[in-house]
């Protein structure tokens, strides 16, 4: 299969053109291998046993690959790391070494943090536009420079599209799988993941308690649940709840494998804004996961009849799309060095869905609206912090599900999601 090219390729690029080691980390799947492949000469598969057998005897046998050289599933062999650590320190030549991984190494691993030698950059899953389904017409990168850019552009893509493409997935390897086979292939990925995966960073002794509060987890997309009701949903009817200890090593370990992906709560910094909320949005790394937890088709998700709710006043679909909009923001967000979080008031007044923060503090806010025709009204939040923060906010955005992306009356922009671009 052709290198589908990504978004993080033009970051990699930079980083690995004047770095000497770089470690490309994201879930399984989520397509690391295939980039970094495009950049090294030589390859150490540690997801191979019998490589893995050798390297764990002498991780020095590293250094005798010819570079630039990719450590693949590095963390199956934590010691690598201080070999290419120490590898730096004698010799900083830019691209030398890439190494990927698909979970943090357990606490118990003794290794350097690597600090200032081997640099850490996340892949997320694709985005509409790597996915090829559209042709953006507004640029992230020009949002955030300011100057009311002008807004313009039609997209294809309608609601039942916007469903296919949640359930579909980001990761390449699901992709490609035909359509009506995708569920089984997003299943085996989970099983294989809490069944083999999880269990072997030691943390998760009830692999069954645990996939049942990730579905509690799925069924809360988009959303500030508190955990104490995730857990509830989870276990419904049971006197003989996991203890807290437990549900946080749930939590520890789903981030440590990037399956959790949650959206932390903006801290502003130099603005009026003090009384808000610091909980973060919950999301996975995949709204197809959580499509797929929760047992969702196409058509359930269009009848708004999932077998679960979210927890709020919109659909499943909603929270979904809504998943969908936050990973594009992430990715596009990432090369640009914002950073990408939620606001909400103390007592829930007040709700923006993302907040897209320069390195000089200045914001641009977004709502996700599942709608093809949004309405001033659906802007009244955006118009709030505009009052609040002035000059700081750099503009508002709707993104939505409509044909046409344009500006209303009142400055907002209106963009569909499959518009939305680098």
């Amino acid at each position: 299969m052709d290198y589908q090219p990504r978004i993080v390729d033009s970051e990699l690029d930079t980083l690995f053109s004047g770095l000497p080691a770089i470690s490309l980390e994201g879930a399984k799947g989520v397509g690391k291998t295939a980039t970094a492949e495009q950049r090294v000469t030589a390859t150490i598969a540690l997801d191979s046993r019998t490589t893995r057998r050798s390297v764990d005897a002498e991780p020095e046998i590293v250094l005798t690959r010819p570079t630039p050289l990719l450590i693949d599933e590095w963390q199956l062999v934590p010691e690598v790391w201080d070999v290419v650590r120490r590898a730096v320190d004698r010799d900083r030549t830019p691209g030398r070494y890439l190494l990927t991984g698909s979970a943090l190494p357990p606490p118990t691993a003794r290794i350097h943090s690597g600090a200032g030698r081997i640099i850490r950059l996340l892949m997320r899953p694709m985005t509409l536009p790597e996915r090829g389904v559209c042709s953006p017409t507004v640029s992230l990168t020009e949002l955030l420079a300011g100057g009311r850019l002008q807004i313009s552009g039609r997209c294809a893509l309608k609601l039942p599209d916007y469903a296919q493409e949640i359930l579909a997935s980001g990761f390449p390897g699901i992709r490609q799988d035909p359509a009506d086979l995708r569920a089984s292939t997003i299943d085996s990925y989970i099983d294989e993941l809490l069944d083999r995966d999880v269990p072997e960073l030691g943390a998760v002794r009830r692999p069954q308690a645990l996939r049942a509060w990730l579905t509690a987890y799925a069924a809360a997309t988009a959303t500030m649940t508190s955990y104490s009701r995730i857990l509830d949903a989870a276990t419904p009817g049971e006197s003989d709840k996991p203890a807290r200890s437990t549900v946080d090593a749930y939590r520890a370990t789903l981030q440590r494998v990037w399956l959790l992906d949650p959206l932390p709560a903006w801290i502003p910094v130099f603005n009026p804004l003090t009384r808000l909320s610091q909980a973060p949005k919950h999301h996975l790394v995949d709204p197809a996961i959580a499509g797929r937890l929760l047992g969702t088709t196409i058509d359930s998700l269009l009848m708004a009849d999932g077998p679960y709710e979210t927890r709020r006043e919109d659909t499943l679909l909603g929270a979904l799309f809504e998943s969908l909009a936050t990973l594009t923001l992430r990715v596009l967000a990432q090369p640009l060095r914002a950073n990408v979080c939620h606001l909400r008031t103390q007592r829930g007044e007040h709700e923006i869905d993302i907040i897209v923060e320069r390195a000089d503090h200045k914001v641009l806010a977004l709502e996700v609206k599942l709608t093809s025709a949004p309405t001033v009204s659906d802007a009244r939040h955006l118009n709030w912090l505009q009052e609040q923060l002035g000059d700081a906010l750099i503009d508002k955005v709707i993104i939505c599900t409509g044909e046409y992306a344009y500006r209303q009356e009142d400055g907002t922009a209106i963009v569909p999601l499959g518009l939305l671009g680098p």
